[in-house]
């Protein structure tokens, strides 16, 4: 099946004010707040957040899988493609029944990496066959074609003995292979998205920097977009061109790689970078950010991020941030970026961090 070129700078996806919330035995939960983000052609954007973020939940959306007691409020998440006679056309995925989305879109244009391979795999199957599925199943190959393209996709992702592997079953592989497997299936059909969801957590920093390589590797090869879910900023450095930080369903801050990770102005954020673990530290004290998340049943007055962040104003209390524009694609949703607000300076211990970080990375001020 022919796939149609998208330019570089074509916008792919382009999430609009999405609101969800989720009914519970206890009450409604307001899980994602106004959420606004783009997607480009080849581009890849990391989502981070501690857990219960969101994360997970606006990528789920996407791929129809939202939860049966979920509820899209309101926004848009708009996705274009080509047709099969290459004539570009929309969705909004917001709006379209959740069987229709993973009928016509999921595998074919949007496809997924799980966290955990074990629970995306089916231990019955051989692997072979459970890439040749979605070929079959989509009209994209036929029985012989899929078999060949199978082949070729465990080379792609890496795997020394295709034909070996071919045949084997998820129990026999270890867990760096498994994880292969699963991007071979969610490439079986050349999607335009690849969504990586916390796609090496469960292995270790060796298997997993290899993981992260094959990923770019096939992304710069296809041209294909990437969305990362993630908790882990070492991973972000590694892989993103953007990235979004979401805090209590809403997006704090946003911006370019150097934008965020170089200069960082919401103190939420400047909190997950102080919390990466560094084994070159001279600090004895493991930094943690001080409290917890607010519980989304009720409704958020002001910040949400207020009660924890030391450098609270009084109006983070009675008013929501708007986001601020503090330059190039860089966008914050905190009062501490309002021109009339105090300044605040980068903890001292940040700042080591960050400058450790640029000279690491070969960057220059």
């Amino acid at each position: 099946m022919a796939k149609f070129k998208r330019d570089k700078n074509e916008r792919v996806l382009s999430i609009r004010d999405l609101n969800i919330s989720f009914k519970t035995n206890f009450g409604v939960v307001r899980a994602i707040r106004g959420v606004r983000l783009d997607l480009f052609q080849g581009e890849t954007v990391a989502i981070v957040g501690e857990s219960g973020s969101g994360k997970s939940v606006t990528v789920k959306t996407m791929m129809g899988i939202l939860d049966s007691n979920g509820t899209i409020e309101s926004g848009s998440i708009k996705y274009r493609c080509f047709d099969k006679d290459g004539q570009l056309q929309e969705f909004d995925l917001a709006k379209m029944p959740q069987k229709e989305i993973r009928y016509k879109l999921c595998g074919k244009h949007i496809a997924m990496v799980f966290q955990d391979p074990m629970t995306s795999l089916d231990p019955t199957m051989p692997i072979g066959r459970q890439i040749m599925e979605p070929m079959i199943e989509h009209g994209y190959a036929t029985k012989e074609e899929a078999a060949k393209r199978a082949l070729e996709l465990l080379d792609e992702v890496g795997i020394s003995e295709p034909d070996k592997t071919f045949k084997q079953y998820p129990h026999e592989l270890s867990g760096g292979m498994r994880q292969r497997v699963v991007i071979a299936i969610a490439l079986a059909c050349d999607p335009d998205i690849l969504i990586c969801d916390e796609p090496t957590t469960a292995l270790d920093v060796t298997i997993q920097a290899k993981i992260l390589e094959k990923i770019k590797e096939i992304q710069v090869k296809k041209n294909i977009s990437v969305i990362y879910i993630t908790h882990d900023l070492g991973v972000v450095a590694k892989v993103a061109d953007y990235v979004a930080v979401m805090y209590a369903g809403r997006i704090v801050e946003k911006g370019n790689i150097n934008e965020v990770f170089y200069d960082p102005r919401h103190p939420y954020t400047w909190g997950l970078l102080s919390s990466m673990p560094d084994v070159d530290t001279d600090s004895e004290r493991l930094f943690a950010i001080p409290g917890s998340p607010p519980n989304l049943m009720e409704e958020v007055i002001g910040d949400a991020f207020a009660p924890r962040n030391p450098y609270a104003l009084k109006i983070d209390y009675r008013e929501e941030p708007p986001m601020f524009d503090v330059g190039g694609q860089h966008r914050v949703a905190s009062w501490l970026c309002d021109p009339h607000a105090p300044k605040v300076e980068l903890p001292e211990e940040l700042k080591v961090r960050i400058a450790k970080m640029k000279k690491e990375a070969g960057i220059n001020d």
